[in-house]
C-alpha cells in the first residue's frame, strides 16, 4: 500500500513568457524507490524533452548522490532557490522573474470579466478543417477536449436550440451528435472569425486544468470505471476551472448549460466519487500528502500508481500543447 513516504508531486513553474514549461519534482522524504522507478522510465526521458525538468535544492537532499546524478544526466536539473519568483496576487513582469514563476497569479481575476470567453483560433480552424474532411467523430471530440472554452461555447450553443430541457449532457459526442454536422460547421467559422482579448493567464490556466483532467481520467480508468465515468471525470476536471477563466462564479457559468446533474454536483460540491477524486486533485495540486495517501489507502491505489499517472497526464498537456504550437 502507498504511504506519504511514496509520493512524488509533479508542479508545473512558468517561464518568463508566462508557458507551462517547467515541471518541478517535489519528492517526499523516503521516496527514494518510487523516484528511481520513475526517472529509470522512457516516459521520464520524454518529458524532459518536453520541458525542463526541475528539482529544489531542499528534495534534491533527500535523494541519493548516484540517483541524483543518474537524474541529471538524464534530464533533471537542479535549481536553486533564487531561480524561482513566488507571484500570487498578479500577472508577474518578465523583468522581475529570473527564471521560473510559482505561485497562484494564474487564478487571480482576469483584467476583464469577458476576456477570456473567445475560443482559440487555433483551435476552431484546426476543428474546422476536420469537419470540413468529414472526420470521425472521435477526433473533432479530442479536439474539444484540450480547450474548455470552446468546449463551454459547444454546450451552451446546443443548448440555445431547440433541444429542450430533458436532454442532459454528459460527453462531448453527444453533444456533437445534437447539434450536427453542419451546424457545427457554421459555428466554427463564426468563431474562428470572431476577435478576442489576449490574456496572459490562459497558457498556464489551460495547463493547469488539462493535467487536472487528464489525471481524473486516467484515475478513474484506474480505479475500474468505464468509458461514460471516464469521460465524466475528464469534463468535471476541464470544466472545474471555467469560473476562474470566465472571472464569475462557477454556478453562473454553469446556469446556460444543461448539464449532466452528476456533473454539476461533481463540480459545483465535490459531490461523488468524481466529486471526491476532483477534490483529490485540487489536494495534489497543493501538494497535501496527507489528504492525497488518504485518498490512496481508501480506494486502495498504491503510490506509485498515483506517481506514473500524474506524470502521463502532465507528459500529455506538454504534447497537446506542443502540437497545437506546431499547428
Amino acid at each position: 500500500m502507498g504511504s506519504p513516504s511514496g509520493l512524488i508531486f509533479v508542479h508545473l513553474l512558468a517561464d518568463r513568457a508566462l508557458q507551462p514549461l517547467g515541471v518541478q519534482w517535489v519528492i517526499e522524504p523516503g521516496s527514494e524507490a518510487s523516484f528511481r522507478s520513475l526517472v529509470s522510465s522512457e516516459k521520464f526521458k520524454v518529458l524532459a524533452a518536453q520541458s525542463t525538468c526541475l528539482i529544489s535544492a531542499r528534495d534534491a537532499s533527500h535523494v541519493p548522490p548516484e540517483l541524483l546524478e543518474m537524474a541529471v544526466q538524464l534530464g533533471l536539473t537542479p535549481m536553486s532557490d533564487d531561480a524561482v519568483c513566488r507571484c500570487d496576487d498578479a500577472t508577474p513582469s518578465p523583468s522581475a522573474v529570473n527564471q521560473w514563476i510559482d505561485g497562484n497569479w494564474f487564478l487571480a481575476p482576469p483584467v476583464k470579466a469577458k476576456a477570456a470567453q473567445a475560443a482559440s483560433r487555433v483551435m476552431a480552424l484546426k476543428l474546422v478543417q476536420l469537419v470540413s474532411v468529414d472526420a470521425d467523430t472521435r477526433e473533432i471530440e479530442d479536439v474539444f477536449r484540450q480547450d474548455p472554452t470552446l468546449s463551454y461555447h459547444l454546450l451552451r450553443l446546443v443548448n440555445s436550440l431547440a433541444f429542450g430541457a430533458r436532454r442532459r449532457i454528459s460527453s462531448f459526442s453527444q453533444a456533437i451528435m445534437m447539434l450536427g454536422r453542419q451546424q457545427l460547421k457554421r459555428w466554427l467559422n463564426l468563431i474562428l472569425f470572431a476577435s478576442g482579448a489576449d490574456d496572459p493567464r490562459a497558457p498556464m490556466l489551460l495547463g493547469q486544468v488539462v493535467v487536472r483532467a487528464r489525471m481524473m481520467e486516467l484515475l478513474t480508468q484506474e480505479t475500474g470505471g468505464d468509458k461514460a465515468q471516464q469521460e465524466l471525470a475528464f469534463m468535471a476536471g476541464m470544466f472545474s476551472m471555467l469560473g476562474v477563466l470566465f472571472g464569475q462564479p462557477l454556478e453562473e457559468v454553469f446556469k446556460p448549460l444543461q448539464l449532466d446533474e452528476a456533473l454539476q454536483a461533481a463540480v459545483l460540491t465535490h459531490q461523488g466519487p468524481i466529486g471526491q477524486m476532483l477534490h483529490l486533485l485540487e489536494c495534489t495540486e497543493r501538494m497535501d500528502s496527507t489528504a492525497v495517501s488518504a485518498w490512496l489507502e481508501a480506494v486502495g491505489m498504491n503510490a506509485d500508481v498515483f506517481n506514473r499517472l500524474l506524470l502521463e497526464s502532465v507528459q500529455w498537456m506538454l504534447g497537446m500543447r506542443q502540437e497545437g504550437s506546431d499547428d
